[in-house]
């Protein structure tokens, strides 16, 4: 076995769980979330030499995810929902405590970008920049898209604490 594969299935070990669970926070959806997971890391694995020696290749997987999800929204091709079942994961909700769950809800009912968005800034812990960046979007757009999701959550949820947290992506 080379070297590199060794360290590229470590690496998928490592980091599949996480792409996949950022591929959920996305789509709202799992079998479109696993895909979106195993293309990025096939993507990755295409450039590994490349990626392992000169980039964070978490990082480089992450972006690969966000760039995928956004080419299948724009070309339309994401299939239509399946009728929710009652398949575990399915069913499945983070553990967010009672109020967690609720504001989970209200994010999934946000339209695809303002979700990405808020999901990237607040979830991945990036700035305003790199979700800028990584869906290729102005900066200004990104902070507009951030205003407007936060301000429909707190209309939706009246929550305080949402307008405090709001006030703070200002900068």
């Amino acid at each position: 076995m080379v070297a590199g594969d060794l360290q590229f299935r470590e690496f998928f070990a490592a980091e599949f769980g996480r792409l996949r669970g950022l591929g959920y926070l996305l789509t709202s959806d799992w079998a479109q979330a696993e895909e979106l997971a195993q293309d990025a890391l096939v993507r990755t694995y295409w450039v590994w030499s490349r990626v392992r020696g000169h980039e964070r290749p978490a990082a480089y997987a992450r972006k690969v995810l966000v760039n995928r999800h956004r080419s299948l929204l724009r070309r339309a091709v994401l299939e239509a929902r399946h009728a929710r079942g009652s398949r575990a994961e399915e069913a499945y909700q983070p553990d967010l405590g009672e109020d967690g769950l609720v504001l989970w809800a209200a994010v999934r009912r946000l339209p695809a970008r303002q979700r990405a968005v808020l999901v990237l800034r607040y979830h991945e812990d990036l700035p305003e920049a790199e979700v800028a960046r990584l869906l290729r979007l102005p900066l200004g757009t990104v902070k507009s898209l951030t205003h407007r999701a936060l301000a429909r959550l707190r209309a939706e949820l009246g929550s305080p604490a949402l307008e405090r947290h709001g006030r703070g992506t200002q900068a």
